[in-house]
């Protein structure tokens, strides 16, 4: 059921819902916030309201109660108007150089997920420039984060229908450098890391898609799974200067903590580190973008369920850095806001994870012109993160219309 209530009857706690106008009709950040001034209330009479739709729930303060005709007074809502104006202009260069920023990473992921696919395809065929190319794409994204103060993760929408080994391996390059960096990895095993990270799934070029993409494997299918770690060594085996680190990586990203995993049973801290923390961005990445799309778990349960019924096939300590740096609302998440609108985190700020950049759902918006909200200047917080296969189609179409979560990192010096 709908509230509505005088404009002359507002005071500062009550939450209101502004119907009838669209978002750049108005000097107001949002379309439904909580008042705080008199100043606010000015404004909504000069555009012309005389009721408007509140909410009982999430007001902190109820409408006054209704008084006799006070006589009138100056009206200095042009001057206060024109200052909100003047903000929300701001704030819409912001929305725009952000949105900006969204595309040009997007842009810059598809160059590199373009270029890893060229990588992985020619390794065999022409190693040596194979290796050239992949240990420059590694040293541009190893380059930004070196030396940064923080780190900005940022959702991609992809573009191509049916991403396949190259984003899966730039997916857990960016995930495990973002890991390493938070580890405080030297410059060179960072490099080694981003290298190993990329490769690690080389030998899966072997291995057919029936087999690949097949969950429900018979033991003599996983056998043949298993063996792509074999077959990755083999095809690093053309570049004998490949450091050490980054075969160790190809060789034992699928060996667990607790010994359970695969092919040599390793334990513990025999397992090379850098394996260890590839192993954790392996897993996190094909949680959230499997084969079968409609298996695939949001990047909060993609981390709840590796911290809760996988722990003990991870390195601990690397674990827990893992979700203190991916963050409470990792990109991807789908969330509430205490205003009661819907959004979709697409950057989140490691200086800053409780506070990410929100994609708001406002279907009267085309998409390419969606909303962008900096939690981190607005008057808006996440009430909870929502899972999307209970919310209404057109809602998840609008906000993640590929289904994939897919990350682009860059350091900010």
């Amino acid at each position: 059921m709908k509230h509505t209530v005088p404009v002359d009857r507002l005071q500062p706690g009550v939450f209101i819902s502004i119907t009838g106008l669209g978002w750049l009709d108005h000097p107001f950040l949002l379309n439904r916030f909580r008042l705080t001034s008199h100043d606010q209330i000015k404004v909504l009479r000069s555009l012309g309201f005389k009721e408007i739709e509140w909410d009982p729930v999430r007001s902190t303060a109820q409408p006054l109660p209704e008084q006799k005709a006070l006589p009138p007074e100056e009206d200095f809502s042009a001057a206060v108007m024109a200052s909100m104006i003047h903000d929300k202009r701001e704030r819409t260069e912001r929305v725009r150089a952000q949105r900006e920023g969204l595309a040009r990473c997007e842009r810059l992921y598809e160059q590199e997920a373009s270029g890893v696919q060229d990588i992985l395809r020619d390794l065999g065929s022409r190693p040596a420039e194979s290796y050239g190319k992949a240990k420059n794409t590694v040293g541009r994204m190893v380059s930004s984060l070196i030396g940064s103060q923080s780190v900005a993760i940022h959702l991609v929408n992809m573009k191509v229908k049916e991403p396949g080994m190259a984003q899966h391996a730039m997916n857990v390059a960016v995930l495990s450098l973002l890991l390493g960096r938070a580890l405080g990895l030297e410059e060179e095993e960072m490099r080694w890391l981003g290298l190993g990270a990329m490769f690690h799934d080389i030998g899966k070029l072997e291995v057919p898609a029936r087999v690949l993409r097949n969950s429900q494997r018979t033991h003599a299918e996983e056998q043949f799974y298993q063996a792509h770690v074999g077959y990755g060594i083999k095809h690093v085996a053309v570049i004998p200067e490949l450091p050490v680190g980054v075969r160790n990586v190809i060789a034992c990203h699928h060996e667990r903590w607790d010994g359970s995993g695969f092919p040599n049973h390793l334990q513990a801290g025999r397992i090379p580190r850098l394996a260890r923390i590839v192993a954790i961005a392996n897993r996190y990445d094909n949680l959230c973008n499997p084969f079968d799309l409609s298996t695939a778990r949001t990047p909060g349960e993609a981390v709840a369920h590796m911290f809760k019924r996988e722990s003990s096939h991870y390195d601990p300590e690397l674990l827990q850095l893992f979700v203190k740096s991916v963050g409470v609302y990792p990109p991807g998440c789908f969330v509430a806001l205490n205003d009661g609108s819907v959004g979709l985190v697409v950057e989140t700020n490691s200086s800053d994870l409780l506070h990410p950049l929100v994609m708001l759902h406002d279907p009267g918006v085309p998409r390419s012109e969606a909303l962008l909200v900096d939690l981190r200047e607005a008057d808006v917080k996440i009430d909870s993160v929502l899972n999307p296969a209970k919310l209404p189609v057109e809602v998840v179409e609008y906000l993640a219309p590929r289904g994939r979560v897919d990350y682009y990192i860059e350091g900010l010096h």
